[in-house]
């Protein structure tokens, strides 16, 4: 196979009509990493101000989700960690010099002001996402102050300290029995995979820079042990690669995946770390290079979470993120940058592009054949889609005694559920999303299909003798 010179071929937008979830928080640009510190939230609301202005709000229902709480973080992550992230603060640090160290926090992952209230909204986004996905509410959800991949069940790691990923994931494999992880950041999603490592119920599959490079794992022959052998997928790659070169070995890869393991539902982490230009990055990827795989991914027609990730050149991802949100509810966006909050990040030229630079591409045509073939022989193995137990579930529940409706709850559920699902947004407005039901994020009866009839099983009405996550609530 060769690759050829020209640049890709123009993004064809779907005629395909799918319902487009948002999340966003206008708290999340208010929290900082530190001076210095690569990792800047800012760049999300960023994103947002150009969302906003290029008028993307009127194709989409925009949501504020419920933060995510302790109890849920603990689906993933230990309770220790947990309880841990809720009470450090820079004031108080000192008398957590032990767990700083145990948990690894410190440099990378500094403690900082609302530390875990900015951790709460990551989370929240992508399980609120998650949920309305599985209720049918939406066929996209996007969360683009998720996709935080690094974090594992009990340590910080990579500017990550909670996995929205994971937790997302969990969630929806509470509704959907095979669900695809798929990553493009320029680092591995090691705490994604190593969290699903085990289990044929999710497939991971990372495109990275591998070799003396954060986090250093993600090499080929990485592929799953147990039963999640040949569902974990590793494409490492070199510097430099360019739009054409990546769509070659993606578009394969993603396809062999969608044929051999079927997944009823995606994640898909789009850290803009990978462009061109990134502070932290060394791969040559266009702004429409990094979208056309959203545009790819988005063409199955699958219930799709979308989650943000690295990227530290803010002008860059939010250049991205804002035209892949076009794609995603199909409008294609630009050239010309509209007057926004932040409309001085984007001079000189004031367009919303992001141009591949001349650097080399240090991956050859025999590398990446290589590679290629590895991986697609890995997944031939995979023909028989693992499947898991469904079961019925009654159509009524039973009624429970409704909790006294003071104005404080009316406040803080902020509307009925039908309010919130006939609700599309009008310029700018936010709103807090509880797509809840009275039973919390997790209530069976929000899992319910219309006909009343099968769906997958509560995580803790699971056989006993199945390890899989969904089974065992934890990891």
């Amino acid at each position: 196979m060769s690759y050829p010179a020209a640049p890709l071929d123009p993004i064809v937008l779907s005629s395909q009509k799918q319902r487009v979830a948002y999340f966003y928080d206008s708290d999340v640009g208010n929290y900082a990493y530190g001076a210095g510190h690569p990792m800047k939230p800012h760049r999300i609301r960023m994103a947002h101000s150009l969302v906003m202005n290029y008028g993307l709000y009127k194709k989409m229902e925009i949501y504020r989700a419920k933060p995510a709480t302790k109890q849920e973080m603990c689906q993933f992550h230990t309770d220790e960690y947990v309880d841990f992230l809720s009470r450090v603060t820079p004031d108080n640090m000192d008398m957590f010099a032990k767990e700083q160290v145990k948990f690894n926090v410190g440099d990378d992952c500094p403690v900082f002001d609302g530390l875990f209230e900015f951790c709460s909204i990551s989370g929240g986004g992508s399980m609120e996402g998650a949920a309305r996905l599985n209720r049918g509410k939406c066929d996209i959800a996007i969360n683009w102050a998720g996709g935080l991949h690094h974090a594992k069940k009990s340590e910080a790691s990579g500017f990550c300290y909670v996995n929205d990923i994971v937790l997302g994931i969990l969630e929806l494999l509470r509704y959907h029995p095979r669900v695809v992880y798929i990553d493009i950041d320029v680092h591995h999603g090691d705490g994604v995979e190593e969290a699903f490592y085990t289990t044929d119920r999710v497939m991971t599959c990372s495109f990275h820079k591998y070799g003396e490079y954060f986090p250093g794992t993600g090499e080929l022959r990485d592929i799953g042990i147990g039963k999640g052998k040949n569902y974990a997928v590793n494409f490492p790659l070199r510097d430099g690669i360019d739009d054409v070169t990546y769509k070659s070995v993606f578009e394969p890869v993603i396809t062999a995946i969608m044929e051999w393991y079927r997944p009823t539902a995606v994640v898909l982490q789009c850290g803009g770390d990978s462009l061109s230009g990134d502070r932290l990055g060394c791969f040559n990827l266009s702004m429409k290079g990094h979208a056309n795989c959203v545009s790819f991914v988005k063409s199955f027609g699958l219930p799709t979470l979308v989650v943000g990730g690295g990227g530290y050149t803010m002008r860059n991802v939010a250049r991205t993120w804002t035209y892949e949100t076009g794609l995603l509810v199909g409008q294609i966006v630009g050239p010309e940058i509209p007057y926004n909050d932040y409309y001085e990040y984007y001079g000189p030229d004031y367009q919303l592009e992001v141009r591949p630079s001349n650097m080399q591409n240090a991956n050859s045509k025999e590398y990446l054949d290589r590679i290629r073939t590895t991986v697609l022989e890995n997944l031939s193995r995979t023909k028989f889609a693992p499947s898991v137990q469904m079961t019925d579930v009654p159509r009524d529940a039973p009624e429970e005694e409704p909790e006294e409706d003071t104005e404080e709850s009316k406040e803080m559920r902020g509307g009925s559920q039908e309010a919130w699902d006939s609700n599309i947004q009008k310029d700018g407005e936010l709103s807090d999303s509880e797509d809840e039901g009275e039973g919390g994020r997790r209530d069976i009866r929000n899992y319910k299909d219309d006909g009343g009839d099968m769906v997958m099983m509560d995580a803790d009405e699971d056989d006993d003798d199945d390890d899989t996550p969904a089974a065992s609530g934890k990891l």
